[in-house]
């Protein structure tokens, strides 16, 4: 297990679940991952339900506001990016080609954040942390381990990225597939499958990959609860086992065994 004080500029920092059942997701998910939660009023009509898993919290969930609904969003599981300085980071998206959904604003004393469009049409939020330390965790059955954007203009993505957060984004050595990894500094930490395997109408997404002990397990209590599954438990060799899913409310992402777990 890994507690985590301090998200370097660059990483994936925060996960939360915007979705139409907020009560109906806390038990799911405390079902499937052994999630706590702590929930925070944040005014007369809305709780914002901070998970928590062995002293750390691996994400939120919140209700869909109003105008979210209007627009037609779904439920969905949406990713932050660390950035020494929200302003700054949102300016190199705007310049870079994004398209400012939220501009900065600071959340309580706790933080300072944007939400951007990049311009291939996946959406992401800017986390700035003001606190101390952060209470993160990672590296145990019930968090992200892995980020995939899917989206249509690989070429775009990988041009606007490199450019917001300094990524390195390249294929794997000896990788033929079309798969580009993502790396922060010395870390992996996520990737960009080939335009092709994107499925038709789907707009292009962030998809998080949820680490658990037994991908076919996980998957078929989700499927029991209530969930979707979308791809069963296959295999990548040398790299794990892991499905794509969506809860009873239709957030998607993904369970993701390691191959050392097998």
């Amino acid at each position: 297990m890994a507690k985590i004080d301090h998200y370097a500029p660059g990483s994936f920092c925060w996960f939360e679940l915007a979705t139409s059942d907020q009560n109906a997701a806390k038990k799911f998910y405390n079902s499937l991952f052994g999630w706590g939660v702590n929930d925070m009023p944040m005014g007369p009509d809305m709780v914002y339900s901070m998970f928590t898993l062995d002293g750390g919290m691996p994400g939120a969930a919140y209700t869909l506001m109003p105008d979210m609904v209007k627009a037609g969003v779904p439920p969905h599981w949406a990713i932050y990016i660390a950035a020494e300085n929200t302003d700054e980071a949102t300016s190199k998206a705007t310049a870079a080609g994004g398209n400012v959904i939220k501009v900065p604003f600071d959340v309580f004393d706790v933080g300072r954040m944007s939400v951007v469009r990049d311009p291939t049409g996946a959406v992401f939020h800017i986390w700035q942390e003001m606190r101390p330390q952060a209470n993160g965790i990672a590296g145990v059955p019930g968090t992200v381990c892995w980020a995939d954007l899917n989206t249509r203009d690989v070429e775009a993505a990988r041009k606007f990225y490199s450019a917001v957060f300094g990524w390195q984004i390249s294929p794997g050595e000896h990788d033929t597939s079309g798969y580009l990894h993502i790396k922060n500094g010395e870390q992996f930490i996520g990737g960009i499958p080939p335009a092709h395997m994107m499925p038709p109408h789907v707009p292009p997404h962030w998809l998080l990959y949820f680490q658990v002990a037994d991908a076919d397990a996980s998957t078929a209590r989700l499927a029991e609860m209530g969930g979707r599954v979308i791809m069963p438990p296959m295999t990548m060799e040398k790299v794990g086992r892991f499905s794509v899913v969506a809860d009873p409310q239709g957030a998607v992402f993904s369970l993701f065994q390691p191959a050392s777990n097998r």
